[in-house]
């Protein structure tokens, strides 16, 4: 598998068609990101491509324009319920945004798109189907769901884009994309795109791709240089009342800046949202049970700032892009750790600086080990928080393992359509370490009605 390095230093120099570059210009794009400066001239010379970028690199204008510039030279018209370029996207918001960078970027160029996923009636996605598109992006539940229905021929296929291939994998969708590259021609352009390239995805890449050039931008996982990270050992019970501390001081902020705060679990999120906003701080919760109305109408009054707080698991953490968003909490740490670099990376961007904050119980303290092995440092420790709890992180210093514990239900498991993913260690319930609980924690607990631990998600 081949690395590039060569880089084109302009867009103006790339072999782009006039249309796009005029879009490009208007854009006041000019100098290409790393990705797009590797990635784009290999993918107009007809090459495979193993792609290594976070979300945020411009990625998505790596694949997009190559593609596009192939359906302007080439104006075939698709037969019906064929589609010449398919992207497989892991979450809605993935693929609405990949979507809505086809539409922008080939503002100039006769082409068709139309989007396919769950969450919302099949019968428009059917009708778009029928006279075949030169560009779909679609998730693999429901992507499959329409094939299987016979509105669906992917025999027909040039461009074939695997986005966000890890989150993929996380997800349980390897069974899907495996069935859905059986239905693609075998000739065709292929190309995957991930934020890690762990043993298991370029073991994929080796049996899907045809000699693939690979384009490694960073290292497997970084975490954003204006992002600054802090890491508070906190009780379970604490974690509430922590939570609107950070709350409370975000809002009276200078420039008062939007809020992700992310749990474990589907449940937890709802009710998370639910506390905070019953105690004055206005949210919503987003995950993979909510329809996709449900989540657009969230999403929507998130970025307007009607709802500063946006309460979400992992299925949010690479499908917003928000640039006002000036803290990520991890209420709950995720026991993936290649998670953490997404979660945090929600802030920062455009940038711009941001505040990531995570708490840590005691039956996530072997998540936080993992994160930080995997991030190569150590996350600052805040002691000077009221919650702070010098036991547990005395427990993380001297290697305390919390003694597993088996969960009845909960939690969610990988199979297709499920965003949580199963936790494989204790997710709540671990014993309180009260002597840990200063007495004045205890008088808060009672001013503000108590029952914190409720909100665990």
């Amino acid at each position: 598998m081949a690395t590039h390095t060569n880089m084109t230093d302009t867009f103006e120099a790339m072999a782009l068609a006039a249309p796009l570059k005029q879009v490009l210009n208007e854009l006041n794009y000019t100098t290409p990101s790393p990705v797009q400066a590797q990635a784009i001239p290999l993918l107009l010379e007809g090459r495979d491509l193993l792609g290594c970028a976070q979300t945020g690199t411009g990625k998505t204008a790596s694949f997009a324009l190559p593609i596009l510039n192939e359906l302007h030279t080439d104006q075939r018209r698709p037969r019906a319920k064929q589609c010449r370029c398919l992207v497989l996207a892991p979450t809605r918001e993935l693929a609405g945004q990949v979507a809505k960078s086809f539409s922008t970027y080939g503002e100039k160029v006769r082409f068709s798109l139309t989007t396919i996923w769950g969450g919302v009636g099949q019968r428009p996605q059917v009708n778009a189907m029928r006279q075949g598109v030169d560009v779909l992006v679609a998730t693999p539940g429901r992507l499959l769901d329409l094939i299987d229905q016979g509105y669906v021929d992917l025999s027909a296929v040039d461009f074939f884009v695997l986005d966000e291939v890890d989150r993929m994998l996380d997800m349980g969708f390897l069974r899907d994309m495996k069935r859905i590259v059986a239905l693609l021609p075998k000739k065709r352009q292929s190309l995957f795109f991930s934020a890690t390239l762990a043993p298991n995805i370029v073991s994929l890449a080796e049996n899907i791709l045809r000699d693939p050039a690979r384009v490694t931008i960073t290292p497997e996982v970084t975490t954003a240089e204006r992002i600054e990270q802090r890491l508070c050992f906190v009780d379970r019970g604490n974690k509430m009342y922590l939570l609107q501390e950070l709350l409370k001081k975000q809002s009276h902020a200078d420039e008062a800046k939007l809020t992700i705060v992310f749990g474990r679990t589907k449940h937890g999120c709802n009710k998370l949202a639910k506390a905070l906003s019953e105690a004055g701080f206005e949210s919503e919760a987003i995950h993979g049970n909510k329809s996709q109305a449900q989540r657009e109408k969230a999403l929507a009054k998130f970025k307007q700032g009607l709802v500063p707080v946006l309460v979400a698991t992992d299925v949010a953490a690479r499908g917003v892009d928000v640039k006002d968003i000036g803290l990520v909490v991890n209420f709950d740490l995720p026991n993936e750790p290649e998670a953490y670099v997404h979660r945090i990376g929600r802030t920062g961007r455009a940038g711009a600086d941001g505040l990531a904050v995570s708490f840590c119980a005691e039956d996530e303290i072997e998540f936080l080990r993992d994160i930080e092995k995997l991030i190569k440092s150590t996350i600052p420790r805040d002691t000077a928080q009221e919650w702070h709890s010098e036991n547990l992180q005395e427990k993380h210093r001297t290697g305390f393992k919390p003694p597993k514990v088996k969960q009845g239900g909960g939690g969610g498991g990988r199979g297709r359509g499920q965003q949580g993913g199963g936790n494989r260690r204790s997710q709540g319930g671990a014993s309180q370490s009260q002597g840990s609980r200063s007495s004045g924690a205890a008088r808060r607990k009672s001013r503000s009605g108590g029952g914190a631990s409720r909100y665990s998600s």
